[in-house]
């Protein structure tokens, strides 16, 4: 049976880092996967990701050395079993607010006596190169569970939520932790901002002192450096769509070229009138 690498790390202390996939696409997870993170999250709480396409992803990412991980779309024991049937290493769960959504994340996650998550599935196993049986026994070890403290709600409950027992990761969306606190959309994940300064060092320091893995989203190789100094510990670094726009916008204000302005064609009162 294939061991959980990142969740090994993390528990001896050492920093893993990774990056969020938004594309429905298996061909793009297997690419992503030989780059070297040590692990992808796939994003399905914001992207037109179904389960099918999810499990697709997964098996690509089989062949890599890369942990398969997804963020699912809300706090609901539907998505947990799905999802966790379908392979996934780790789940990431978002916009957890108070000690009791924990405990509900953790009762989703890990089998009986730990948790009430359903028995059942067929690829869980194949996931990790194993069989169902072998499976069961070592998954309450192997499940990396990440709950998402990214609202002020959560922020000022934190202490609460990171106690419960069960709980290896919190992860920091900084933007959504912004808009929470009425500073406005889409504010830069390694902003200045005092409150939100402020905000992410209680968050980490509460984390480090209860024993769970401080974790963060980060805009780019310079965010995740300044973020692993700063103690965290998990760090997502943007996405493969971000890159992908990012690259190919910069060459294309590079060119010595420009694109063809759009045509609109009039075609008011031609060609014959279809009635249905």
């Amino acid at each position: 049976m294939r061991g959980n690498h990142v969740r090994r790390r993390l528990l001896a202390g050492e920093a893993s880092v990774g990056t969020w996939l938004a594309l429905p696409s298996p061909e793009a997870a297997e690419h992503i996967g030989r780059l070297g993170f040590d692990w992808v999250v796939v994003d399905t709480e914001h992207y037109a990701i179904d389960i099918r396409t999810l499990a697709q992803m997964f098996t690509a990412l089989a062949a890599t050395p890369t942990a398969p991980m997804v963020r699912i779309p809300w706090n609901d024991p539907m998505w947990f079993k799905r999802v966790l049937d379908a392979g996934a290493w780790g789940i990431v769960v978002p916009m957890v607010n108070s000690r009791e959504e924990a405990e509900r994340a953790v009762q989703a996650t890990r089998y009986h006596p730990l948790g009430n998550r359903s028995v059942g599935g067929g690829r869980h196993a194949l996931s990790f190169d194993t069989t169902a049986s072998e499976y069961y026994r070592h998954a309450n070890d192997e499940i990396l569970l990440v709950v998402q403290i990214e609202h002020i709600d959560a922020v000022e409950h934190v202490d609460e939520i990171l106690s419960v027992p069960g709980i290896d990761a919190c992860f920091i969306g900084p933007n959504d932790l912004a808009a929470s606190m009425g500073l406005g959309l889409g504010v830069p994940l390694e902003c200045d901002i005092p409150r939100v300064v402020e905000a992410i060092n209680h968050v980490r320091e509460t984390a480090v002192r209860l024993g769970v893995v401080p974790g963060i989203h980060c805009s780019s190789a310079d965010g995740v450096n300044q973020r692993l100094a700063e103690g965290f510990r998990f760090c997502g670094m943007a996405s493969e769509l971000r890159y992908l726009l990012a690259g190919l916008r910069a060459d294309i204000e590079r060119l010595n070229w420009r694109a063809a302005a759009p045509i609109r064609i009039d075609t008011a009162g031609q060609g014959d009138t279809v009635r249905y």
